[in-house]
């Protein structure tokens, strides 16, 4: 049985077929979680609305708890930890990873980095060894074969991989590596444009991300169910 971690961003409540003005990375992940339990809906879906309910940014407390050993932490410093304990074990049960991550001025929105911040966890997610030859830091989800997808939109066009602008488009780039400094590298995107210009072309980007992202579940459907 699969483990699907289904991740919004958008600060919008409503996904954009079916409310006006409503978030298109809404739509593109509901698309795709729909598409996968038509063909497995024994599968197990995590839900975490990052965007109506982001977590809280981290604090020095929250430093200070982190990087001391678990067995010398105070009560307050496992307090502290406990709605990020919480998002990391969310995504260690987790198979595939969906996330509806909108461009907010060239980047991922607060509320989604605010979430990677939250997961990025020294001894959860990445060792850290001041003595260790080498390289002190190491990813710790190497090897369990975890799937990410972003799923994104923008108001523009041309921010994919050698186009226009695509040196503006911080969202998938800092998704990935955020990602793959803990051991995720396999990767998946898929993302809406024009959204600003609201004409055919947005119509039409509209329904090329939607067919990537059905290709997208059948791909991996292939992968995860063999």
């Amino acid at each position: 049985m699969t483990t699907l971690l289904h991740i919004d961003s958008s600060a919008r409540s409503g996904a954009s077929d079916t409310l006006a003005h409503g978030s298109h990375t809404r739509r593109l992940t509901k698309r795709f979680m729909d598409r996968w339990l038509e063909t497995e809906p024994s599968a197990r879906v995590i839900r975490r609305d990052v965007g109506l309910a982001p977590p809280a940014p981290v604090t020095g407390d929250w430093i200070h708890a982190a990087f001391t050993p678990e067995p010398n932490r105070e009560p307050w410093m496992h307090e502290a930890l406990g709605p990020s304990d919480r998002l990391v074990d969310e995504l260690l049960e987790a198979d595939v990873i969906v996330a509806g991550v909108p461009m907010y001025n060239f980047g991922p929105p607060a509320q989604f980095k605010a979430y990677i911040d939250n997961i990025v966890r020294v001894g959860r997610t990445f060792g850290f060894d001041r003595s260790r030859p080498g390289e002190p830091y190491w990813p710790l989800l190497t090897g369990m074969g975890k799937q990410l997808v972003i799923l994104s939109s923008r108001g523009d066009f041309g921010y994919g991989p050698g186009e226009r602008i695509a040196a503006r488009n911080h969202v998938e780039a800092s998704v990935q590596t955020a990602f793959a400094y803990m051991g995720v590298t396999d990767t998946h995107t898929a993302a809406i444009e024009y959204d600003e210009f609201s004409d055919a072309r947005l119509v039409q980007s509209i329904s090329d991300a939607e067919h990537q992202v059905d290709a997208l579940v059948h791909t991996l459907q292939t992968r995860e169910l063999v």
